[in-house]
């Protein structure tokens, strides 16, 4: 084996990371804040968790990929420490796929359809579908699908580069030598940790493994203790992860190295005190890349079989092992790390904008509550709120503008474009909440007093404020196109009331029944009024936008009002907000 064989080994390293990376971040934008909503949904039991997590990995092909995710959703205030202790625990299973994918490539028949099973054979097939499909198809999915395809026929040729440029190794002597420092079981755990760590993937490192073993070199003894190591270099880019995170976003990359240390210790106690004990005779056979396979799986569910019923005190030694007090903020926010696994960020983002649409009803709620019984406390609220608002949009139209760089499906792109629009919208509205406060508070300060009429009026009118921002939030919370085409009929239903009240605030005033000072809070409370339900109606047709993909607010909002589903709903609305008799 010579220095070009070297070249080659290394390169061969490269295209299989790379295409592993390739395959990995097209199948995680295929499927999108998918993974993140599975995640939060199925894991009420440590069983659950471990198949989801296998699953998971599977589809997404990288058990990395999937740590990182648990640490930036626990970081985020998502999940909580408990429901990701299953979720490693499949993950290491799920990863063991590629090792058997790759074992294939020892299949020795002269069977035409045999040898079709062989990845090195097949895989030139599947480049050039997926070629055909980036360079022919105008759907996103199609690239993508082509995409997945190229990057595992690249990472089949890196393997078969990685394997022919360590075969000479076998006719070696000194790596015979070599190997022979090996069989001490410590040493090869080191080996298999640090390789795997510097490389920060375990398929890697196993597949390297496995063309290692193709020479017949490897023995079982020798194969045993450094893929027990691998699982351990692997939790490396947890431990990176979860540098500036806080408290319980540590404990997940705790989680994750504690699984794998403990794992591997009892293992190696138990294998090889059964060794003394039983003498195992295979330790000293060569090794293929199918018992490679098998040994990477066996160890990862023995494992997991072993651990799983100890995912409390998992749990209790990862709280004790941090301890450090979280100084961070105290509303949690979506984090920087959610950004490697963009489909999930976007879900999350989602969440957030959800939760500062609520923040924004909150307050619209709390100042018209001040205009009936005025609240020195509910006014401070009503500030805080406001602030709590102002971060909001500050921090995630950020995050968003971040989350647009990254590789996004269509129907990503078209949930981030509604997501910018809304949380101006939501801004918008808690602004306008703190001025009906502004309103109610100079009500108040000059004990001033609206007639019966105009009480009666405004209670009407604010029912069906509160009623629109229900639905607002409601149909952007669930992306439900049915209820945010309610909202639109209701809008035009509020401007309508508004006209009326403000006709008859004129004739009140004409009567002498009501005063020029009261005149000009009441036009600044319609005008508020007025207003937060527009910014409702652009949020509803936003969502109806994504959930669609039609045409743009204005052409809607002609198509819509054309209709006779929007003068029903308009008529039925109407009767339900009606003024009372003047």
């Amino acid at each position: 084996m010579d220095i070009f064989s070297v070249f080659t080994l290394c390169g061969g390293l490269a295209f299989f990371l790379y295409g592993m990376t390739v395959m990995s971040k097209s199948l995680e934008k295929m499927a999108g804040g998918k993974l993140e909503r599975m995640l939060k949904r199925m894991t009420s039991s440590p069983f659950k968790s471990l198949l989801l997590g296998a699953g998971i990995t599977i589809a997404i092909q990288s058990s990395s990929a999937m740590t990182v995710m648990l640490v930036g959703l626990v970081n985020s205030g998502v999940m909580e420490l408990r429901q990701t202790i299953g979720i490693i625990m499949g993950s290491n299973i799920g990863t063991t796929l590629t090792a058997w994918i790759l074992s294939l490539t020892g299949i020795e028949s002269e069977n035409v359809f045999v040898n079709l099973l062989k990845p090195e054979n097949f895989s030139p097939l599947i480049a050039l579908a997926g070629i055909l499909l980036i360079m022919g198809s105008k759907r996103q999915r199609r690239r993508d699908v082509g995409r997945i395809m190229m990057g595992f026929a690249i990472l089949m040729y890196g393997m078969e580069l990685m394997s022919g440029a360590v075969s000479p190794l076998a006719e070696m002597p000194q790596f015979a030598g070599l190997l022979t420092a090996f069989e001490n079981p410590l040493l090869g755990v080191l080996v298999g940790a640090v390789f795997t760590g510097i490389i920060q993937s375990s398929a890697a490192s196993v597949a390297i493994l496995q063309a290692l073993a193709m020479t017949g070199s490897i023995t079982y003894g020798m194969a045993i203790p450094i893929i027990m190591g691998q699982n351990i270099g692997t939790c490396v880019t947890a431990l990176i992860s979860s540098i500036g995170v806080n408290r319980n976003a540590k404990r997940v990359a705790v989680v994750h190295i504690s699984f794998n240390v403990i794992g591997t210790a009892v293992c190696l106690i138990l294998f090889y005190g059964g060794d003394m004990i039983l003498h195992f005779t295979f330790l000293n056979q060569a090794v293929g890349a199918v018992g490679i396979a098998f040994c990477h799986t066996a160890f990862n569910v023995f494992t997991t079989i072993l651990l799983l019923p100890f995912s409390r005190q998992l749990e209790k030694l990862a709280r004790r092992l941090v301890r450090t007090e979280d100084t961070r903020e105290s509303f949690a926010f979506l984090d920087p790390l959610l950004l490697r696994t963009p489909g999930a960020a976007v879900s999350e983002s989602v969440a957030m904008a959800g939760r500062m649409g609520q923040a924004a009803r909150e307050n619209i709620c709390l100042a018209t509550d001040q205009l009936s019984q005025y609240s020195r406390e509910r006014e401070t609220q009503i500030l805080q709120n406001e602030d709590k608002l102002d971060i909001y949009e500050d921090r995630l139209s950020s995050y968003l503008v971040e989350i647009s760089q990254h590789g996004l499906s269509m129907q990503d792109m078209r949930t981030v474009s509604r997501l910018l629009h809304a949380i101006g919208d939501f801004e918008r509205i808690g602004d306008h909440a703190v001025n009906i406060q502004e309103s109610a508070q100079e009500l108040h300060d000059k004990e001033l007093r609206f007639s019966d009429s105009a009480r009666e009026e405004l209670q009407v009118l604010l029912s069906a404020l509160d009623d629109i921002l229900d639905l607002t939030i409601r149909s952007f919370q669930a992306a439900d196109m049915e209820t945010a085409r309610r909202v639109e009929p209701l809008e035009e239903t509020i401007d309508q009331l508004i006209e009326e009240i403000r006709s008859r605030h004129i004739q009140r005033l004409q009567a002498g029944q009501c005063t020029i000072q009261l005149g000009f809070v009441l036009s600044d409370l319609l005008t508020n009024i007025e207003r937060a339900s527009d910014h409702c109606s652009n949020i509803a047709v936003s969502v109806i936008e994504e959930c669609s993909g039609g045409p743009g607010r204005h052409a809607y909002l002609q198509e819509v009002k054309a209709g006779g589903a929007f003068g029903e709903d308009l008529r039925r609305d109407r009767k339900k907000y009606h003024l009372p008799e003047a």
